[in-house]
């Protein structure tokens, strides 16, 4: 079965208490998750590109802000084309999501916002993650321009 990255949809309930951001039919068991972290860039349209993984799933889930994601199915591991099609998913804490990215995937991220924090779970632990680390330049597969409308 091939997988390709996806939005899997969250929900955010309110009441007199406040309120709250839930997913729950993200199983953290039968998606293996391992570890997780959280990301904080220091200025806004802040580039983190290109990262990618063989085996590695990764599941972004926005905190607070906007956050630009591209992925790219890598073709070569040691010279991918650089004309591969790139995907665009923007996440928002205003709709809670979270973008699945299976193994075989690049990924970049850019902050749309100065306040943007997000949380990466992940399939490996950090050794097995490291053997599985693949990088690219940020501009590899084109430069990260917001077009003004």
């Amino acid at each position: 079965m091939k997988k390709s990255p996806k939005i899997i949809n969250a929900d955010i309930s309110f009441d007199d208490r406040g309120e709250i951001v839930h997913c729950n039919n993200f199983d953290f068991k039968k998606n293996n998750i391992k570890r997780f972290y959280k990301i904080q860039n220091n200025n806004i349209n802040f580039v983190r590109a290109w990262h990618a993984h063989k085996k590695e799933n990764k599941f972004i889930l926005i905190l607070t802000g906007s956050l630009k994601i591209c992925t790219i199915k890598i073709d070569n591991w040691k010279t991918p084309s650089k004309n591969l099609t790139k995907s665009t998913f923007i996440i928002n804490e205003k709709k809670p999501q979270i973008l699945f990215i299976p193994g075989g995937y690049a990924h970049g991220t850019q902050n749309l916002t100065q306040d943007t924090k997000f949380i990466v779970f992940s399939n490996l632990n950090i050794k097995e993650s490291i053997k599985d680390d693949y990088r690219f330049k940020s501009n590899y597969w084109g430069d990260w321009i917001i077009k003004s409308r």
